[in-house]
Parts: C-alpha cells; sequence; structure tokens
C-alpha cells in the first residue's frame, strides 16, 4: 500500500463515510467516540507499559490498531466540521516552534550520534 497524504487520508474517509445516509457523527457524538478511542488506547498502553497486564479472556488488540481507531474518528471530526488537517498541523507546528522556541533543551550536533 502506497503512502498517502493528510488530504487523501480526509478524502478516502468522506468516500467511505458518503456512502451511508447517516453521514458523519454530529460533533458532541464525535468527541464521545474520540474519549471512547482514547480510552482503548490507554488501556493497551497499560497492557503494554503499565501494571495491568491483560486477562487471558480479553480480545487480543494493538496500540497500533488503537491508533489507527482514534486516527479515523479524528479525520471525521476534521471532515464534519469542514477542518484541513493539513493546514490545523501546519499552524499548530508554528505555534510549537514560535512559542515554545526555547522551552526545550536542543540536542547539539555534537551530542548526536551522526
Amino acid at each position: 500500500m502506497k503512502d498517502k497524504t493528510v488530504k487523501q487520508l480526509q478524502q478516502e474517509v468522506d468516500a467511505y463515510i458518503r456512502q451511508f445516509k447517516e453521514g458523519y457523527f454530529n460533533p458532541l457524538a464525535l468527541v464521545a467516540r474520540l474519549t471512547e478511542e482514547l480510552g482503548e488506547l490507554a488501556r493497551e498502553v497499560n497492557h503494554y507499559y503499565g501494571e495491568k497486564p491483560k486477562k487471558p479472556t480479553e480480545e487480543e488488540k494493538t496500540i497500533k490498531e488503537e491508533l489507527g481507531d482514534l486516527l479515523f474518528v479524528i479525520i471525521c471530526m476534521a471532515n464534519s466540521l469542514h477542518i484541513d488537517l493539513e493546514e490545523a498541523h501546519n499552524e499548530v507546528m508554528e505555534k510549537f516552534a514560535t512559542r515554545d522556541a526555547n522551552r526545550w533543551t536542543r540536542i547539539k550536533k555534537d551530542d548526536r550520534n551522526e
């Protein structure tokens, strides 16, 4: 499978959703879905990296799968609100580059294992 741009991901999700009469959930329902999916991701992270091992009876899921579910709902929300996620990403990266320019300790070229 070839790599896709964020725009292509948004188009793919839109094409999928538009085949159903129900269409996108309303924003409040999508926030509830985001919360649900984030909880499922947190549960998997806790199973892999935390102190709570998975029960033998629990369904096998992966962090990758849960991140994919979360991404799908984020794309649904963006699409339903007509938000271009590439633009949103660019805006947040600009914010981090300016607001947080001196917040963290930068790695010097000499410190890198290059």
